[in-house]
């Protein structure tokens, strides 16, 4: 027979996790929106002030969301790695990208970040005003990607890159598109690899954006190796595919062990 308070206590837990999605979820949205006047106030400022006051609001921002997640929605966040980058110039940083969520770990904790979205979002009413003032670059045109991110590694941004293109859909790591070793051959820019670990899959490709998340969550960014700037663009893809998919699938085995146990010595 099931224990009554234990199936309180789950239906309780059950019903905190629903609020916390709604919570997380409606958090992210009020503070879009109430930037959202003021990034289309400074879009009149002079390109190199209003992209300085875009990328830090946005920074400011997701720092605070993630406190806001910390406190009410039980959540926890390891991102002290990415501190160390702050002191750095111009580097492509790519990561592999399991959750929505990807991109505000990072940009949270580097204030000169400049991201590759996807021309869609760009023309979202939530982000568009606060992408552009913080002059974000979409992907819709190769050529004109390549050059305008060029543009911004060479004034001392941090690039951010997905380079699966897309949230993982074959965990461990889909394929790498040539967009970060391009790049990083045209600006002669290093390349910083970075691993992010979850406990859960929540909002990732396959989990839908009201399905309740399975509290705590625990995520957390570490360094990778660091590449230099490619000579050849393809077979630099496909090395750094292979070090995503080869050090991911051995961090998840390592998850996957159970705890080793030490043979207890006899007592004296």
């Amino acid at each position: 027979m099931t224990n009554p308070l234990a199936r309180c206590g789950k239906l309780i837990w059950t019903a905190y996790e629903y609020v916390a999605m709604v919570l997380g979820l409606g958090a992210l949205a009020l503070i879009c929106l109430v930037w959202l006047p003021f990034a289309l106030v400074f879009s009149v400022l002079p390109r190199r002030m209003g992209s300085f006051v875009g990328r830090m609001a946005i920074m400011i921002g997701f720092r605070l969301y993630l406190h806001f997640l910390s406190v009410f929605c039980a959540c926890s966040f390891d991102l002290k790695a990415l501190d160390s980058l702050r002191r750095e110039s111009s580097l492509v940083v790519v990561a592999n990208h399991p959750s929505l969520l990807d991109v505000v770990l990072i940009v949270s904790r580097l204030p000169n970040a400049v991201c590759i979205m996807k021309a869609t979002l760009m023309d979202n009413i939530l982000l568009g005003a606060a992408a552009r003032l913080a002059r974000y670059i979409h992907n819709d045109k190769p050529v004109r990607m390549v050059r305008r991110a060029t543009r911004a590694l060479r004034a001392g941004a941090h690039l951010v890159i997905f380079p699966e293109g897309s949230r993982t859909s074959n965990f461990p790591f889909d394929g790498c598109t040539n967009a970060a070793g391009l790049i990083a051959r045209h600006a002669q820019t290093p390349v910083q690899t970075l691993f992010i670990e979850f406990s859960s899959p929540y909002l990732g490709k396959a989990w839908p954006l009201f399905r309740k998340p399975e509290l705590p969550l625990r995520f957390s960014v570490r360094l990778g190796q660091r590449f230099e700037a490619p000579t050849r663009v393809l077979a630099f893809t496909n090395e750094m595919g292979d070090y995503y998919r080869t050090t991911l699938a051995k961090s998840q085995a390592a998850s996957a062990m159970p705890p080793r146990t030490t043979k207890e010595s006899p007592a004296l």
